[in-house]
Formats: structure tokens, C-alpha cells, sequence
């Protein structure tokens, strides 16, 4: 089970740094993406779609 939700958890974190540097994101206060928690991404990923939502 353990391993289930690790996988999870990382397929979910992958899925966001997808989609964050296809919006053209690669760092945030000279910290790469992948040093980030799946919280941190869920965060930032919400701000720029907000973001891309009110500006379009």
C-alpha cells in the first residue's frame, strides 16, 4: 500500500511539472521544481492558472 501512494504522489508531482513548464515555468525563488513538495506544486500551479484565467 505504502508503495501504491508513493507512486501516486509522484506521478500527481510529474503531472504538475508538466503542466507548469509548459506555462513556462521552470524555477520560483531559484528553486527547481523538482526540489518541490506536491503541495508547493498544487500552489503554484492554482496561482498561474488563476492568473492565465483573469488575463485571458
Amino acid at each position: 500500500m505504502k508503495d501504491f501512494l508513493q507512486d501516486a504522489v509522484q506521478e500527481k508531482r510529474q503531472i504538475l511539472m508538466e503542466k507548469l513548464i509548459k506555462s513556462g515555468v521552470f524555477k520560483i525563488n531559484d528553486r527547481h521544481l523538482y526540489e518541490w513538495s506536491l503541495s508547493e506544486l498544487e500552489n503554484a500551479y492554482q496561482e498561474i492558472s488563476d492568473f492565465e484565467l483573469v488575463n485571458s
